[in-house]
């Protein structure tokens, strides 16, 4: 059964059908070969959806669409620049400080691209940084966002695992926070050696000015991550409240959005949204066909031959996550994989949250790489650097993202340390 429904799934998806319209199809036609009735399919796809956490997904987006429009994206790099930019690499090391804090509010890897890519890379050239150089620390950055809270991809797959989704955001921070102190590192090393930018002067008065101007737009990442990890309120209603508050500061305190662009990105966010979530409800019927055909049993059995230790078994995981993170949409291939290789895992010592996480850290490298990597090619539109020029320089970022999910997978307590100090 698993094997038809993988086949007829990779031909459609060849053929370019839409990966949630190929994969539906793949499990109703499997399932239907099978002489399963096909009412399984309406309602396994109706019963994945109804969930209240599922409801945080749109909100989260609505929050990073309205800072994208409202401006408070802009004043979060002048804080950033403010506080780090007289650092050497102090450019490269606001990239990387405003890409974690706007991750902290939109869970979205491509609003970060979209909303922070021109500032950043403008930023960067500007100070006499090599504009392909500053277009891979963007794209890298970006990915930031699929690993801090409120990360979209980590709600999804924590939801449909049946884990807490409190506490897998809470373990995104560990590889969050450990990949942007290597890029901090790995930046200040190359600005020194190849005199990469300008230090920027401090100057009291102007931090203060930036930080005062920035102080609105910062308090969201701030109420989002108190809110949920103080157990105040969940991430549902977390999300609701990131978007009222950066509703009222980008409409009241920097004046910069009304009511018509409410309207219009409030439906492209449900756009986008309808998107992740489909591909959701259609993964839960070809989760039905892994289960039945035993799949998670057979690949228990296979990564045990060959793995043994947890260690072994997520290193073999990894190479499977990047290659299939880096064929098809991220979001798509989390709810297969999970049914698939979390009983494996599990099976071999490994926390169901150190899966997770370590799933979403190398998942997330298949944004920045070809062939399908979304944020890759939005960084090339961004930044008119043309896509093979932008992954050649990308390549030592690539070995930085590396080195990081060694150590994820080394060293469970880089995930496991947050849940508990936080949930």
């Amino acid at each position: 059964m698993s094997v038809t429904l993988i086949v007829i799934f990779a031909v459609l998806a060849v053929l370019d059908v839409p990966l949630s319209v190929a994969l539906g199809l793949a499990s109703a036609a499997t399932i239907w070969w099978f002489d399963f009735p096909l009412t399984m399919v309406t309602q396994s796809m109706a019963t994945s959806i109804n969930s209240f956490l599922l409801i945080a997904v749109p909100l989260f987006i609505l929050a990073g669409q309205i800072m994208e429009r409202g401006g408070l994206s802009e004043r979060i790099f002048d804080a950033a620049e403010a506080l780090v930019g007289r650092l050497a690499g102090g450019v490269g090391h606001v990239n990387i400080a405003s890409s974690f804090i706007f991750g902290g509010i939109s869970g979205s890897s491509v609003a970060d691209i979209a909303s922070l890519g021109p500032i950043t890379i403008r930023s960067m050239t500007s100070r006499g940084y090599p504009k392909p150089y500053a277009a891979a620390l963007t794209l890298i950055t970006s990915t930031l966002a699929t690993l801090v809270p409120p990360s979209i991809l980590i709600i999804v797959a924590a939801a449909s695992s049946g884990q807490s989704v409190g506490a897998a955001l809470a373990g995104g921070l560990g590889p969050g926070i450990l990949l942007a102190l290597a890029l901090a590192g790995y930046n200040t090393f190359i600005a020194r050696k190849n005199g990469y930018g300008q230090i920027i002067t401090f100057s009291l008065g102007r931090s203060l000015r930036a930080l005062v101007r920035a102080a609105p737009a910062i308090g969201a990442p701030i109420i989002i991550l108190t809110g949920m990890f103080s157990g105040i309120v969940t991430p549902t209603e977390a999300a609701g409240l990131a978007v009222l508050y950066t509703l009222l500061v980008a409409g009241l305190v920097y004046r910069q959005i009304g009511w018509k662009d409410v309207v219009v990105l409030t439906i492209r966010s449900g756009q986008l949204a309808g998107s992740v979530l489909l591909i959701l409800m259609v993964a839960n019927i070809a989760t039905f066909v892994f289960t039945v055909d035993m799949l998670p049993q057979k690949a228990s059995g296979f990564l045990a031959i060959f793995a043994g230790s947890g260690f072994g078994t997520l290193m073999l995981m990894g190479v499977i996550f990047i290659i299939v993170g880096m064929m098809m949409d991220i979001v798509a291939a989390a709810l297969m994989l999970i049914p698939v290789l979390m009983p494996a895992a599990i099976s071999a010592g490994v926390h169901p949250m150190h899966f997770l996480i370590y799933m979403v850290t190398c998942l997330a490298v298949g944004l920045a790489t070809p062939p399908v990597g979304t944020c890759l090619f939005a960084t090339a539109y961004v930044s008119k650097v043309p896509t093979q020029t932008l992954i050649k320089a990308a390549v030592p970022f690539y070995i930085v993202n590396l080195v990081v999910i060694v150590l994820v997978a080394a060293f469970p307590q880089i995930v496991m340390y947050p849940i508990s100090w936080l949930t």
